[in-house]
């Protein structure tokens, strides 16, 4: 049987909380993994290992799990993320396949009504992730990728700048509009559910736009 958690006016507060967490959760280890798993994939990969003590634990403790739920999902994002970005990350065919690594974990997970808050963060997490790599290959940024993958960072700038230049044409603005629209409408929709494993899935979905905004930014003053 699920187990439900509704949102009443005295679970609201926590629901804005686990709307936060999620969103940081996507949001501010990528700036921290990145930099980290590209020198270090190792100890990138071994810090998985934290996260799931970190979230067993917290899962067995009264009154936090939820918590403890969500870092579990969490861990199956910094899981790929290690394993992709440290030694796959100049193939650009196989991203989403390697971050939907916990895909038949967390589905079988919800099947049997386990985890809701940490699988569902983790599906929005990887919509999330599909959808800007959806818009990699609608915009034809592809081979860009490739390219930033296989060359030293002083000598990515004019690729980067070729890059955004592909992204500022008609097809690619209209392209971005709507993928940010659809992320924006299905993150308000689930929002709308009231259930905290939702918002949850909300705060990663929405805090997708954030990261590809800022991704956008860094690339555009490269």
């Amino acid at each position: 049987m699920f187990r439900k958690f509704w949102l009443s006016d005295q679970t609201n507060r926590q629901g804005w909380l686990v709307f936060g967490a999620a969103s940081f959760l996507v949001s501010v280890p990528v700036f921290i993994q990145a930099p980290l798993v590209q020198q270090l994939p190792l100890l990138s990969l071994a810090i998985t290992l934290g996260w799931v003590w970190l979230g067993l634990k917290l899962l067995k403790r009264p009154g936090t799990e939820i918590w403890g739920d969500l870092l579990l999902g969490f861990s199956w994002s910094w899981l790929a993320g290690s394993i992709y970005w440290g030694w796959l990350r100049s193939e650009p065919s196989i991203h989403l396949p390697v971050e939907a690594i916990g895909l038949p974990f967390a589905l079988w997970g919800l099947w049997r009504g386990r985890g809701k808050v940490g699988n569902l963060f983790y599906l929005g997490s990887l919509l999330g992730t599909a959808i800007t790599d959806l818009y990699f290959y609608i915009a034809d940024l592809i081979p860009y990728w490739r390219e930033v993958m296989k060359v030293n960072p002083e000598l990515a700038k004019p690729i980067l700048q070729d890059a955004i230049a592909q992204v500022q044409t008609t097809w690619g603005i209209s392209w971005a509009v709507v993928l940010v629209m659809t992320l924006g409408v299905v993150g308000c929709w689930s929002l709308a559910k009231k259930e905290l494993p939702w918002w949850a899935f909300s705060g990663a979905i929405l805090s997708t736009i954030l990261v590809d905004s800022l991704f956008w930014l860094a690339a555009s003053m490269a």
